[in-house]
């Protein structure tokens, strides 16, 4: 394999744009998708942070597809050669709300690729740069963190797995079964075989069992905050995911306020570890 990092960061500056409207089903299926009783939300109501990955779905004929189910590399992505790709975290900023009903726009830029040498092999790392519009005005600004990196290789270095806070003021146990998977999946129109097909993520990826989204972690971790403080509203978010989640064993997110506005959020794995830890601001 041939990994020119100099060709890839040709594509620094490579812009995209989709167009979308707020549409009131998939937010009633997120809805029920985390066990929520909330009414359906109606016209001109406001979306609950980072339910706008409901929207600007990445939708490819079919005969563009690779093997792992994402879309064949190249187009507006550089075409990382390497073979596992991870949503590794994010940065928001909520500037304005989304309502249902609205016209929306997201305007994608390549703000960045560069690689590293890690333990097992080169790391690749992408930062893309989103500016959502409602109705034409700023509404969300994000910066996407994406890593590349081998499969693994027997006798390769076993990460250092790090200890989760011990202090959550607030807890949820989540079960995270293959139905709860597909339907995320589904929501999000995300074909990566990872996170529904196991046969081929334990017989080909070599992992002990489906692979929980990061911005499914993301989402739930934003949900206890939103369970604890239904009138908050979240002026900034930041999440990073520091190891997998598998459905093999219910997981728990935590959270706990650092002061008024900052609340500090976590995932925990069954055996104790961080998974993904995220801050977020409050108004």
């Amino acid at each position: 394999m041939t990994l020119d990092i100099e060709h890839l960061r040709t594509w620094i500056g490579q812009t995209a744009r989709v167009d979308d409207v707020v549409t009131p089903v998939p937010l009633h299926a997120l809805t029920a998708t985390l066990d929520r009783d909330d009414p359906p939300l109606a016209a001109d109501d406001s979306l609950p942070p980072c339910w706008h990955w409901l929207y600007f779905l990445p939708i490819h004929r079919q005969s563009e597809i690779g093997p792992d189910g994402h879309p064949k590399r190249g187009g507006f992505l550089p075409p990382v050669p390497l073979p596992r790709r991870m949503w590794a975290g994010s940065q928001l900023q909520f500037k304005a709300p989304l309502r249902v009903g609205q016209a929306v726009a997201r305007s994608s830029r390549i703000a960045d690729v560069r690689m590293k040498e890690g333990r097992t092999g080169p790391l690749v790392f992408v930062n893309v740069d989103h500016e959502i519009r409602a109705d034409g005005e700023l509404a969300i600004v994000e910066r996407h963190d994406i890593v590349y990196r081998d499969n693994p290789k027997p006798g390769d270095p076993v990460p250092a797995l790090q200890a989760a806070p011990a202090d959550a003021e607030w807890t949820r146990e989540i079960v995270p079964d293959d139905v709860l998977l597909f339907r995320y999946s589904a929501l999000t129109f995300n074909g990566h075989r990872i996170h529904y097909d196991r046969k081929y993520v334990t017989e080909v990826e070599g992992y002990p069992g489906l692979i929980v989204h990061g911005p499914l972690i993301a989402t739930l971790l934003l949900d206890l905050l939103r369970r604890q403080l239904p009138e908050a509203t979240v002026k900034s978010f930041s999440f990073r995911a520091v190891q997998p989640i598998f459905d093999i064993a219910p997981f728990t997110v935590c959270g706990r306020r650092e002061d008024a506005e900052t609340v500090k959020l976590w995932a925990r794995t069954p055996s104790g570890h961080l998974a993904m830890e995220a801050m977020a601001q409050l108004h």
